[in-house]
């Protein structure tokens, strides 16, 4: 089984309160890709990046197992390249520099033996593109999930909620669940959400954990893991999403009790996501590593009740 995602492949420079870099390798397909590559193989890739983009790096995700035939290539012309740097609290950040490139003008080509992807992850993007995407769909896949952003609700809403019409899974923050919603608690919030399409819906809620909803009522709550370090959190709800829908793809079953799996998967991705800086330390994790944090977070949830009080 096979997923297919789309997102930017970039590069970022990113300050924190606990660190810099230079130019370093991000956009959300890339954590994606290499968070699902550890639960499914192959990654099939649909982006864009320009001629600066390293050769080596590339080599990086064939190793990893993921798939670039749909990676465009273009000549003469310069990678998306995002800056920003973070507060103290890590949960705000300023963009400093936003490069779109050959972002600006993105349109997605799926190859021909992409077309029976049954797993489908529309990682952040233009609206518009992601439509795209789905419309070049010659066979409905499985399941179909989408991450976005308030700054395509501010900007696109119309074509966000085209989008959403079509998917299966949506995946975004706490925030922007109230934004797109327009209800501040998160249950009402959850099921306007849901009236929109989606048959699910994942609420991230940072170091506060995950949310899981379901059409029928059905809600599962994933707590968050306390961690030594926290250096960086660029790319933590991407790498989130790859787990998630690397884990669906690889057990072949989206029932609500799997994604509650699922879940638990993805937060265990992102938790080691933001331990380094970009994507460092998915390049490193080892089988052993993975199934340790996602014990961790199950026997978060374990407890044994006392006795009911009469």
């Amino acid at each position: 089984m096979s997923l297919l995602t789309i997102g930017s492949v970039a590069f970022d420079a990113i300050e924190t309160p606990f660190g810099k870099t230079d130019k370093i390798i991000g956009g959300a397909a890339t954590y994606i890709a290499f968070s699902a590559s550890y639960f499914i193989n192959p990654i099939r890739l649909v982006a864009v990046v320009g001629d600066d983009f390293p050769i080596s790096k590339l080599e990086k995700m064939q190793h990893a197992g993921i798939d670039l035939e749909g990676l465009q290539i273009k000549e003469g012309e310069k990678s998306f390249f995002w800056q920003g740097k973070y507060h103290k609290n890590l949960n705000a950040r300023d963009t400093l520099i936003t490069e779109l490139n050959v972002l600006g003008n993105f349109d997605p080509i799926i190859p021909d033996n992409y077309q029976n992807s049954k797993y489908v992850m529309l990682g952040n993007l233009s609206p518009k593109v992601q439509l795209t995407t789905l419309e070049r769909l010659q066979q409905k896949p499985n399941l179909i999930a989408l991450d976005t952003m308030n700054f395509w609700m501010d900007n696109a809403l119309e074509d966000l909620l085209k989008v959403i019409e079509k998917i299966d899974v949506l995946i975004i923050n706490d925030e922007e669940a109230r934004q797109l919603s327009g209800d501040y608690h998160l249950k009402k919030a959850a099921q306007r959400i849901l009236n929109m399409g989606p048959k699910h819906l994942v609420i991230k809620k940072g170091e506060h954990g995950a949310l899981l909803f379901g059409k029928n009522h059905q809600v599962y709550s994933c707590p968050a893991l306390l961690l030594d370090e926290v250096l960086d959190p660029t790319g933590a709800g991407d790498t989130f999403a790859g787990g998630f829908m690397g884990y669906l793809a690889q057990t072949e079953d989206v029932s609500f009790e799997n994604m509650k799996k699922a879940l638990v998967v993805g937060s265990s991705m992102a938790s080691f996501c933001v331990e380094k800086f970009g994507i460092e330390r998915l390049l490193e994790l080892s089988s052993t590593e993975i199934n340790k944090r996602m014990q961790a977070f199950v026997n978060l949830g374990q407890i044994s009740m006392p006795k009911k009080f009469d």
